[in-house]
């Protein structure tokens, strides 16, 4: 079987500012490059098993995972600052808490089938993730307030270390298979989907903020640098999904 998801890349050595070492950070420099850009509202056909444009919801049909204790904190002091114009679940959220689980691990709480902090598209104070209206509205940036998956999507940093105990760190799109079971069953995916490759700008400079908050602003101009200094000819984004 031939791939058709091909990608060029980049690495580079570069301070990582959570572990304090030197690393090497690898950077999926296609995807970075490309015109992408998120579509929520604009034709977004969500993550479900069919079409799902006309329920609004995106990412949020399923509860969020957390990455650890603080990002849970995050969200509990954030949903707190909630207001009942901005968040249409707020008696629901305030009665029983914005927490589930999934599997045994900690998640957003699931109302109705979707994000406990998902407004639908009529509701007055606006339809999509009430914690980054409340957070627009509030002047502050919505990752700030949000759990770190639902900002860093579609974003993946992973970190590895090798033989030697080098540590590498991997930036690149987030697949249908880092969703687990499930993911190739998706009527639907931004990142090999066409429709979400519109973008005014590259996506590196797009989503400069979220790049910056996960390597570092010294790494952050560094991909700048190389990605408009390479000399090769950029493989055209996404690939054609047979």
């Amino acid at each position: 079987m031939r791939p058709t998801d091909q990608h060029q890349w980049i690495s580079f050595d570069t301070l990582d500012p959570d572990f304090g070492e030197i690393k090497t950070l690898m950077v999926d420099a296609t995807f970075l490059r490309s015109a992408w850009t998120c579509i929520y509202g604009r034709g977004c056909k969500g993550v479900m098993d069919d079409d799902a444009a006309a329920l609004g919801q995106g990412c949020c049909s399923h509860g969020a995972h957390f990455i650890d204790d603080a990002d849970i904190q995050t969200v509990v002091d954030s949903s707190a600052r909630l207001t009942k114009k901005q968040w249409q679940n707020y008696k629901k959220g305030h009665n029983k808490g914005v927490l589930g689980s999934e599997d045994g691990t900690t998640t957003t709480r699931v109302v109705n089938g979707v994000c406990i902090f998902h407004n639908e598209p009529d509701f007055p104070g606006g339809g999509g993730c009430a914690l980054h209206i409340a957070a627009t509205e509030a002047g502050e940036r919505p990752m700030d307030w949000k759990p770190d998956v639902c900002w860093q999507l579609p974003l993946r940093l992973e970190h590895h270390r090798d033989t030697n105990g080098h540590l590498v760190s991997t930036l690149r799109e987030w697949k249908r298979r880092d969703w687990g079971d499930g993911g190739e069953n998706f009527h639907w995916w931004c990142t090999e989907s066409p429709d979400a490759f519109v973008g005014a700008v590259p996506t590196y400079e797009y989503l400069s903020g979220e790049i910056t908050e996960l390597v570092g602003e010294t790494a952050y101009h560094q991909i700048v640098e190389l990605l408009g200094a390479t000399e090769s000819v950029p493989l055209p984004h996404p690939a054609i999904r047979r």
